[in-house]
């Protein structure tokens, strides 16, 4: 009987799996950013991100949509830009609002430091743990546009207590 049940299991389980649709991906775009904190005035600084993604299609209006980035970050002090590159693992959950083309993406942000350039302003942090939401649209089957804001929620600073926060809008393709 136990066996009986464990084919069962595994014959369930085989098609779910099946009827799972994966996509890959790449996108690229704009990032506003910048540091915000007590005492800490600064302007937006105007760059980028690119990378990979895969969505797996859970159910019919779900998906998970795990993306690998690189992202430029940081603040503009005085006309001086303080950039934080970063390698950004978002990981979002994604519920299709409209016949999978008008998405609510949620979900936590892990992001490593790769680069600074902060001209001795402060001593930063090597993570950034952030939580990212926005709005996804589907034009066509491979062509996508996404909206997002990420909210640093980890000091980038280790003397000041300061967070990312950045707007991202990018296009992408998916395969």
């Amino acid at each position: 009987m136990k066996k009986l049940f464990l084919i069962f299991g595994l014959l369930f389980s085989a098609q779910l799996l099946t009827a799972q649709e994966i996509k890959f991906g790449i996108k690229g775009g704009g990032n506003f950013a910048t540091l915000e904190g007590e005492d800490f005035s600064s302007d937006n600084l105007i760059s980028y991100h690119a990378g990979v993604l895969v969505e797996f299609n859970l159910l019919e209006n779900f998906s998970i949509q795990p993306e690998l980035l690189y992202s430029s970050q940081g603040t503009k002090i005085d006309s001086e830009d303080l950039k934080l590159d970063y390698v950004s693992m978002p990981v979002l959950a994604k519920f299709y609002l409209t016949s999978k083309k008008l998405s609510l993406e949620v979900g936590p942000q892990f992001s490593f430091l790769l680069s600074e350039n902060v001209q001795d302003q402060f001593e930063t942090e090597s993570f950034d743990f952030a939580a990212a939401g926005g709005l996804g649209y589907n034009i066509s089957r491979t062509f996508f546009v996404q909206a997002r804001y990420v909210a640093g929620l980890s000091e980038a600073s280790k003397e000041a207590s300061i967070t990312n926060r950045t707007i991202q809008l990018s296009v992408g393709l998916r395969f």
